[in-house]
């Protein structure tokens, strides 16, 4: 004699793969601005001023990082940050998804990076402090 299937439950809770694992928040843009302002913060004789509208980030009053929010509409919220000479081009070719060129200051070779596109906080760390570096070689 055949066992009747029990019908499956379509009220069951699904459980993530990994139950340790916490799902991912997403970051409001304050906080990303608050963990960019930090970072800069944190760097040798730097300093923020409102200018164009958006947050900058200085270093002996020359500007190294600007946090942008839809910039002209166009979507992003990124940092632009100055860069060594000649890194822009291989930057935004080796991951463009990340990495672009932004308007103005783009063809002096400063780079975008997308804040919005998940990308690890410990490389924008490092092209953060790579621009303070770029900005102010001697400190």
């Amino acid at each position: 004699m055949k066992r009747a299937r029990k019908p499956k439950s379509t009220s069951r809770p699904k459980v993530a793969k990994n139950p340790r694992k916490a799902p991912k928040k997403s970051v409001s843009k304050s906080d990303t601005l608050a963990r960019v302002r930090k970072m800069c913060l944190s760097l040798p004789e730097t300093s923020e001023k409102i200018a164009w509208g958006a947050p900058t980030f200085r270093v002996k009053g020359k500007l190294f990082v600007m946090y942008v929010d839809n910039h002209h509409h166009d979507g992003r919220v990124a940092i632009w940050c100055m860069a060594p000479e000649g890194s822009q081009r291989a930057l935004v070719a080796s991951d463009p998804e990340h990495f672009f060129v932004p308007p103005y200051v783009g063809p002096s070779g400063w780079i975008g990076i997308r804040l919005d596109r998940k990308l690890d906080w410990s490389i924008i760390k490092e092209m953060i402090q790579e621009a303070h570096h770029t900005r102010a070689p001697e400190l």
